[in-house]
């Protein structure tokens, strides 16, 4: 999804080493800028290790209360923290800018369904259902 959206470069953390990737990409730098959206140790634990000495990393709207934090690993090199969760306010630029066809977000919709038949796509999606991402509810 990343490459059809823009990105120049994916790793597939299933397939292969995502650290070991991630610095042979960046010729033994690491990312500039790392994106956790998962919220879970491992995870977080790899966004750290895969940036650059002095990169960030942004945790995105993770839900567990507590996770165990590689502390040394952020302090010793240097990295910018940053969180993110819902919204500060951007919805009125975003919502002009799909309007407007700078973002396209069709991509990510998995389906658009009548919003009578909300329970069961939300079951669906808690299920963790493969391929299923966004759902649009039309009333």
């Amino acid at each position: 999804m990343a490459a059809k959206l823009g990105a120049t470069q994916t790793v597939n953390s299933s397939a292969a080493d995502p650290l070991k990737e991630i610095l042979a990409l960046t010729e033994g730098h690491g990312a500039n800028v790392a994106f956790e959206a998962v919220g879970l140790t491992p995870t977080v634990d790899l966004a750290l290790r895969c940036v650059r000495k002095g990169g960030a990393v942004t945790l995105v709207g993770n839900v567990a209360p507590k996770i165990e934090f590689p502390l040394q690993t952020a302090v010793t090199r240097e990295l910018s923290i940053h969180g993110s969760c819902a919204s500060r306010g951007e919805y009125p630029a975003c919502l002009d800018m799909l309007a407007r066809g700078d973002l396209d977000a069709k991509p990510l919709l998995s389906a658009v369904a009548p919003l009578a038949e909300g329970a069961a796509w939300f079951d669906r999606l808690y299920r963790k259902e493969p391929g299923l991402l966004k759902v649009v509810l039309r009333p």
